[in-house]
């Protein structure tokens, strides 16, 4: 079975309300977080987790709040040695646009999405402005796209467990390491939803769900479910990994 490292490779940004990441809580405080596509080194094929943002603001003020540069996707990928079209497979967290915008620029990868995710880039509903079509129907059209309707081992080394907790059809994706199982989420989150302040546990939450969610019930129990799944916690959107320090 495949060993990977895995390298964050910082493709975007987002600056908002920090309440976006966590649900009712630090209203009004304004947050910066990376947007990532990962890269899974080892084994024999080249393998991206998500392709991140198409045009990135690249600016001083947001990298120094990152604590890392940002990149685009060209520049990510030549960090570690390829070039858009050596990728093999891509592996999708969801289909929310700044997760899959690069994808038509690997055009020999396969493209591995929940079949939720699919039909809901398709037909979104109207609160749901993140799906935009645009940046998939070449994949589609060129047939690069495999869909993933089983939770298990999808690569040597690497599971999917289906966990809508922000999306549909959020997959997240198990990646064996020599520090161990590491757990990127499927669900847009950072540390603190796993690691709440005093104050949330003191209100007897274990987990703050992600701002944005599909029932956050069932989004509370999904993050309980995987941080007891993981040996390594790799939130989407945490800041620390801007560093681009690879882990495993």
């Amino acid at each position: 079975m495949s060993i990977y490292r895995i390298h964050p490779l910082v493709t975007g940004s987002k600056r908002f309300d920090k309440s976006m990441m966590t649900y009712q809580h630090a209203q009004g405080i304004p947050f910066i977080i990376p947007v990532y596509s990962w890269y899974l080194e080892g084994g024999d094929r080249k393998i991206l987790v998500d392709t991140g943002e198409m045009s990135p603001v690249c600016s001083e003020d947001r990298e120094k709040d990152l604590g890392g540069k940002i990149y685009t996707f060209e520049q990510a990928l030549s960090r570690v040695g390829l070039e858009p079209g050596e990728v093999d497979a891509v592996i999708h967290t969801h289909l929310h646009n700044d997760h899959c915008e690069n994808d038509y620029k690997c055009e020999n990868a396969e493209i591995y999405v929940h079949p939720l995710e699919l039909e809901h880039i398709h037909d979104p509903h109207p609160l749901d402005y993140r799906y935009l079509e645009d940046y998939i129907l070449d994949v589609e059209e060129n047939g690069q796209i495999r869909m993933v309707e089983k939770d298990g081992e999808l690569l040597s080394g690497i599971s999917v467990i289906h966990t809508p907790a922000h999306s549909p059809g959020g997959l997240s994706v198990m990646v064996n390491t020599a520090a161990g199982k590491a757990l990127i989420t499927g669900f847009c989150v950072i540390q603190e939803n796993f690691d709440p302040p005093r104050e949330i546990k003191a209100m007897e939450m274990e987990v703050i769900p992600p701002g944005t969610h599909v029932n956050v019930y069932e989004a509370y129990d999904i993050m309980q479910k995987v941080r007891k799944m993981a040996d390594v916690l790799l939130p989407l959107h945490e800041p620390r990994f801007a560093t681009g320090k690879a882990i495993g």
